[in-house]
């Protein structure tokens, strides 16, 4: 449950720590005083969108803080996403001046995301204008859907899935002519390469044996002269290296600086005659060879020509031709109708057993929810009425699934239900909302709801009911209702009020709890206004009296 709500420079509460019990809680307060701002900000610290405009006039930032008991259920969540638990959950979120945000969940940065996510699983709010949904076919599936217990997401996926395999199937359908024009303009130019059959290195190695074939004749006269040059009868370089090595070698005796320089002269004597061996080797396995040459000219024309042809480098060929034989793959595929009709036709059925799933959760939960508000609004001023959840078979699928769900009220006894949104009126409506919320609480795991002025547009005997049904939802959960009924008031457990007073800088709110004669003051206000008399605080005393009274005799 809610431990503890701190605020510091929020709206116009410059400083509040409140410290929140079991049971059921009501926050009264005269107009204006801001009631609901403990909502907006408990709200904001369950991750709700942040504006400047919550930033006290004159502050800095807006600081929102909430504790709560640490229920079981929350620890895995807190887990998965990287965050401490402890004996207790503490969300903080701060605004700026500017509108930047910033949270933290147990001390650690956190995202809006993740407070939303654990808000979720901590806080169930229901705001005053609750009966609206009632008219939203988004609102009302969701209603039931959460009463059943259905998740609609795989359900949606499905649903897109089942689209995009109907889109692809109709656009392959309505492009089979062009897909088979481009089929065969591929095909036919993979022909034409394929005649070459373009090796990846090809290109490269005709280009090395082309240059050198071309070249042969001055290649082999090259090496021809410098292995005269090397080796020639009167004169080649070896003969005079030799020459030079030996007259240095004679008289190295007498000089030692000799003995260096030979060493080198016979140095670079081993290397030429090692040029010359392999100048021998290279003339004796190269020749001319006009018809390779004649061979390699024919290959590279044919690989300029369709290089040419696609306005692309030679050597660009053989990956241009995996290319468009990968393309060509792609268009036989799309232009496989039997296939793309088979996967339609498989996406469309799994889609159908997941509604028709989703359907039958739905009928099994639609009368039960229609039984248990149609109670509910008996103690609502609404004795005789009914309340049903109407599923209509649609004429084409969506992806909410099979059916229509709407609800449908009769507001007094013999009456045939019709659409909620053309026979209650608005008090009616918030009454059948209120119903409706207190059913599918009931049902719900969080263990805080909070029910901001739901109970407008009622009163008299009514409210009473309503506070009574607040009441035994606090007997296992913890309720906080924002209201302006003393009868709701009345019921509960614990009193809080909201008081508004002028200061030198503007207006401040605080928050203080109330027992006592303060609280049959307040309750003596909320029944007669500000100027209380005898008679308004001895109904207050009454009224609590009785509530009093009823609690302690149970059910």
């Amino acid at each position: 449950m809610l431990k503890r709500i701190a605020l510091r420079d929020f709206v116009i509460v410059r400083e509040l720590e409140l410290d929140l019990a079991a049971g059921f809680s009501v926050l009264t307060g005269e107009t204006g005083a801001g009631k609901s701002i403990l909502v907006d900000a408990l709200q904001l610290a369950l991750g709700a969108r942040a504006e400047a405009l919550v930033v006290r006039e004159g502050a800095s930032r807006a600081e929102i803080t909430a504790e709560f008991d640490l229920d079981a259920t929350l620890a895995p969540w807190l887990d998965e996403a990287g965050f401490e638990a402890g004996e207790s959950l503490l969300l903080r979120r701060s605004i700026d001046a500017q509108g930047k945000s910033r949270a933290w969940i147990n001390g650690s940065p956190a995202t809006a995301t993740q407070l939303r996510e654990a808000g979720e699983l901590l806080v169930d709010i229901h705001g005053q204008h609750a009966w609206q949904s009632l008219t939203r076919p988004a609102s009302v599936r969701a209603l039931l859907d959460g009463y059943a217990g259905v998740d609609l997401g795989p359900l949606e996926r499905l649903w897109q899935a089942w689209r995009e395999a109907g889109k692809t199937l109709a656009e392959a359908r309505a492009a089979q002519d062009s897909l088979q024009r481009e089929r065969e303009r591929l095909a036919w130019q993979i022909g034409e390469v394929d005649k070459l059959a373009p090796g990846s290195d090809e290109w490269d190695e005709l280009n090395a044996n082309h240059t050198r074939l071309a070249h042969a004749q001055s290649l082999l006269e090259a090496a021809q002269g410098a292995l005269q040059s090397l080796e020639s009868d009167d004169g080649g370089a070896t003969a005079f290296l030799s020459q030079a090595v030996a007259a240095l070698q004679a008289q190295e005796a007498f000089e030692p600086e000799f003995r260096d320089l030979a060493e080198v002269l016979a140095s670079a004597l081993a290397q030429a005659e090692d040029a010359a061996h392999s100048l021998n080797a290279y003339l004796r396995r190269t020749e001319l060879d006009p018809e390779r040459l004649a061979e390699l000219d024919e290959r590279m024309g044919l690989w300029l020509s369709l290089a040419r042809r696609y306005k692309r480098q030679p050597q660009e060929l053989p990956a241009l031709l995996e290319s468009w034989k990968d393309e060509l793959g792609r268009l036989d595929a799309a232009a496989d109708l039997a296939s793309l009709e088979t996967a339609a036709r498989k996406a469309y059925d799994v889609f159908v057993a997941e509604a028709r799933s989703v359907s039958k959760a739905r009928a099994k939960a639609a009368p039960l929810l229609s039984k248990a508000v149609t109670q509910a609004m008996q103690g609502l001023g609404m004795q005789g009425g009914r309340f049903e959840v109407s599923l209509d078979k649609l004429d084409e699928p969506s992806s909410s699934g099979l059916e229509e769900i709407a609800f449908l009220v009769a507001g007094h006894a013999g009456a045939t239900p019709r659409a909620i949104g053309k026979v209650a009126s608005g008090g009616e409506l918030s009454r059948i909302a209120l119903a409706i919320a207190v059913t599918t609480s009931r049902l719900g795991t969080v263990q805080t709801l909070i029910f901001d002025e739901v109970d407008s547009g009622v009163g008299g005997a009514v409210a009473e009911t309503v506070g009574r049904l607040m009441k035994q939802l606090g007997r296992d959960r913890q309720v906080l209702a924002v209201t302006h009924l003393p009868q709701v008031a009345a019921c509960a457990d614990h009193h809080l009020v909201v008081a508004k007073r002028s200061e030198k800088d503007g207006a401040a709110s605080s928050v203080a709890p109330v027992e006592g004669e303060k609280r049959v003051a307040e309750i003596a206000r909320m029944l007669g206004g500000e100027r209380l008399s005898g008679t308004t605080l001895a109904h207050a005393k009454e009224m609590l009296g009785s509530n009093a009274a009823g609690a302690d005799s149970g059910p």
